[in-house]
């Protein structure tokens, strides 16, 4: 097979035999090229152009027939037939920090939190007998007694790496040693544990003994430093998921995976993403503590990852699956069965993590498929499973988990919205990252928006929250009707038309950062009602399957950190909420790292997240005849039965009446 040159702008050149992906190329070359779908040809934002050479363009989706006069092509989708010289465009670069308030200001350590009591850590100060002539037990033996004795367990494991420094550590401490014990139980009279760490010398409870919670979302992954002696949260750190550049949503991600490679990429990515948010939460932990401690005139004590000595993780179950290389495909392949649910205790070195090696790491357990560790956290922090109420809880991102029920019982249920609600999918859509443009108001009159913008500077997109705001006013004032297509009758400049259809000009080209205008197509918009009928169609279904009208849930709670950005009376003039009075709402952030510190800290409150993923019921919504017709009437804005949105038909009413 003859094999051809393909060189690429940024230096990087490869040999690669006649048919090879150009994307494959750029890979092998140690190129960047982001591929937001996966590969799958779907959104077009791995177009590069080739300025000389021989490609095959197998797909020319999302490219116009200049783009492809112009040599772009897309790299996914395009094989080499000879030598070639590619150019990569700029890539649409992540933010290394969160430009909007993700992390939470104050974490209130759980009420009556005892260390000694509730961690599975447990450090024991130990006095050993020198050996003497008369006394000839190994240090082993003699240690492993003293930790029976002192610990009152029945077994106590050791691995070969601490079991190879234990000689050199009691002679180091004079035979004065801390030991630091996993339980199995610590509430048990005499449990088993293993001894994970022993440090020479009588190390106090002053001493913070640190350990990490750890939420991989679709989009965003967010690690807690904690302070495991206090329960105090010491430091916050989040960034988005490294695993991003190839696939925004999970099935995107699933499809890669099974990819020459793309399991141990994907697993490696969300690695370095979580690795890099421990070393950046040390470093905050390490400042404070030295400020502090500078202050009080004490020697100041940094954090270390390697000092770290225990982690939780949550995800979602495809998340979790791809954090510890198990293959996913059996996700997204009817009857959708996950590999695992229920996780064992790991280590650090097994998982991954850059903190202690043999540090326990505990995987907090799925439900099913599509409702993972996330939910299950979040019931737990949520509060849910002790409401005497019937409650809504709901986690709203790429993939929409909801869960109905109170503390007799629980039912849930998830529905793909896509990635639209985190600005992709979307011409002009972003992340909530600055110059994303999250609220918008339109004049009843004039149709001319007015906007706010993270960081108040100039746009350069639209977030999911803005999206929800730009709709319900689209929808309102009359630039679309309720099933989504434009007025173009309207005496406004900003809807017009251009060769890919009808849109609405949200920001002159003058008026932004880019110097391009920012608009929102009819292709958009009904991506985005989609994305909003599948939700509510799944709440409603999940309501159904139980026998519980709508009018009987007294709260809505809504988890995850795009619920906090949520405008409620705006998503529920689009048909995204149900129409409840707005008291009945209530915005949690970020449940799901919540849910992993109290179990980080709380051997009880792990066991109760075990016991909930156990009590829940999973709707299998692609099973349900009944989803597909809910989900299409809720294809409109914001129902077909505008019965079921009386404060909506009122606002109407209302603006039809100002407007005259």
């Amino acid at each position: 097979m003859a094999e051809h040159k393909v060189t690429f702008n940024h230096g990087g050149s490869v040999i690669v035999p006649t048919g090879t992906l150009l994307i494959d190329a750029a890979v092998q070359a140690g190129v960047n090229v982001v591929q937001p779908c996966g590969g799958q040809g779907r959104c077009g934002r791995c177009a590069v152009q080739v300025l000389e050479g021989e490609v095959r363009r197998r797909s020319t989706l999302r490219l116009t027939a200049e783009d492809v006069a112009k040599g772009y092509a897309l790299a996914c989708q395009s094989v080499i037939e000879g030598d070639a010289q590619i150019i990569v465009p700029d890539q649409d670069t992540l933010e290394r920090h969160l430009t909007t308030d993700r992390l939470v200001a104050d974490v209130v350590v759980p009420a009556g939190y005892n260390f000694q009591r509730d961690q599975t850590l447990r450090r024991v100060r130990l006095t050993l007998d020198p050996p003497n002539m008369d006394d000839q037990r190994d240090d082993w033996s003699r240690l492993e007694n003293a930790i029976r004795k002192e610990a009152a367990i029945d077994g106590v494991t050791v691995t070969l790496p601490l079991l190879q420094r234990i000689g050199d550590i009691v002679r180091e401490g004079e035979w004065l040693v801390t030991a630091l014990l996993s339980l199995d139980n610590p509430a048990a009279e005499n449990t088993q544990g293993a001894l994970i760490d022993l440090q020479p010398g009588h190390i106090t409870d002053e001493t913070p003994l640190w350990g990490v919670s750890i939420d991989i979302g679709t989009t965003t992954v967010t690690v807690w430093l904690v302070d495991l002696i206090t329960g105090q949260v010491f430091a916050q750190a989040a960034e988005y998921n490294r695993q991003i550049r190839r696939g925004e949503d999970v099935i995107s991600r699933v499809i890669y995976a099974g990819k020459k490679n793309g399991q141990q990429e994907l697993r490696e990515l969300v690695l370095t993403s979580i690795n890099t948010l421990i070393d950046r939460a040390c470093e905050k932990a390490s400042r404070k503590r030295n400020t502090e401690q500078a202050t009080n005139g004490c020697c100041p004590q940094s954090c270390a990852t390697g000092n770290i000595m225990k982690a939780s993780i949550v995800g979602n179950s495809i998340m979790m699956h791809l954090l510890l290389g198990i293959p996913a495909e059996s996700i997204r392949q009817s009857p959708f069965v996950p590999a695992i649910n229920h996780l064992p205790v790991l280590t650090a070195r097994a998982v991954g993590l850059d903190i202690y090696q043999d540090a326990p790491v505990i995987c907090l357990p799925g439900v099913a498929s599509y409702v993972g560790a996330d939910i299950t956290a979040g019931v737990l922090s949520s509060g849910l499973e002790e409401m005497e109420d019937i409650t809504l809880f709901m986690d709203i991102g790429t993939n929409g988990e909801i869960v109905l029920g109170d503390r007799d019982w629980l039912v849930t249920c998830a529905c793909s919205a896509g990635p639209a609600f985190e600005g992709a999918g979307v011409k002009h859509g972003m992340r909530a990252t600055r110059g994303a443009i999250e609220e918008v108001w339109i004049d009843n009159h004039t149709h001319e928006p007015t906007l706010r913008v993270i960081g108040d500077e100039k746009p350069r997109g639209i977030c999911g929250s803005g999206l929800i705001s730009l709709i319900a006013e689209m929808f309102l004032t009359g630039v679309i009707d309720k099933g989504g297509f434009f007025n173009n009758d309207l005496p406004c400049d900003r809807i017009r038309r251009v060769e890919s259809g009808w849109e609405y000009v949200i920001a002159w080209a003058d008026e932004t950062w880019h110097g391009k205008d920012i608009t929102i197509t009819r292709v958009d918009v009904d991506n985005f009602i989609r994305a909003k009928a599948a939700i509510y169609a799944g709440i409603n279904v999940l309501a159904d399957s139980v026998g519980v009208p709508m009018e009987s849930v007294k709260q809505v709670l809504i988890g995850g950190s795009f619920g906090k950005y949520i405008n409620i009376e705006k998503a529920i003039e689009i048909g995204l909420l149900p129409d409840m009075p707005w008291e009945s709402f209530q915005f949690l952030g970020n449940t799901a790292v919540l849910g992993a510190y109290h179990a980080l800290l709380n051997a009880d409150d792990h066991k109760q997240i075990n016991d909930i993923a156990g009590r829940m019921t999973y709707i299998e919504l692609s099973a349900d005849n009944s989803f597909y017709e809910a989900f299409t009437s809720a294809l409109f804005l914001p129902h077909t039965d505008s019965s079921r949105f009386p404060s909506v038909a009122q606002i109407i009413n209302n603006t039809e009446q100002t407007v005259l």
